[in-house]
């Protein structure tokens, strides 16, 4: 599968975030274990976590798609560092996402649509680039970018339209 495909399931999970009246970003972890000595791969790359925005709903600051995504990919390898994972997300991660990122020490981030107002991975902030920290990881962004801030743009438009016949 290539970095589309793992970010068109990322747009998945960001229209069902729009279904529960939630933000419409969404993430998928992808693990690929590499053999440390070879940094050859031990097996074929597969989704172990998907995750929607959830803060509405949950009440919750942390309930970022990334975040939760990352917290399910976690639980599932029984590990909290995420070596050869890989984190997909529709919308550029801010400075909390970033720096978990970067305590779980996973190997990449591929995202969609950049963030000017909050990214902490090139737009803002280089979080994933920092070499004052013990870990930096790669990252690759605009990946199916336009198709990623239409959903954000089209979401917050009728939101706005909403609420100027609601007055």
């Amino acid at each position: 599968m290539t970095d589309e495909d793992y970010m068109r399931m990322a747009i998945d999970e960001a229209r069902r975030a729009e279904q529960l009246g939630e933000v419409p970003i969404g993430a998928v972890v992808v693990y690929e274990p590499i053999d440390p000595a070879t940094r050859r791969p031990l097996a074929e790359p597969r989704v172990i976590a998907r995750a929607c925005n959830l803060r509405e709903t949950t009440k919750d600051p942390a309930g970022h798609a990334e975040f939760l995504a990352m917290k399910q990919a976690a639980s599932e390898l029984d590990a909290w560092r995420l070596t050869g994972c890989t984190v997909y997300v529709t919308l550029e991660p801010c400075i909390m996402c970033a720096g978990l990122m970067h305590q779980a020490r996973i190997d990449r981030c591929v995202y969609g649509a950049a963030d000017p107002k909050a990214g902490a991975l090139g737009t803002l902030y280089a979080i994933h680039a920092d070499e004052r920290l013990n870990h930096t990881f790669e990252t690759t962004p605009h990946i199916l970018g336009d198709e990623c801030a239409e959903l954000l743009r089209s979401f917050f438009a009728r939101r706005r339209k909403k609420r100027t016949e609601a007055s």
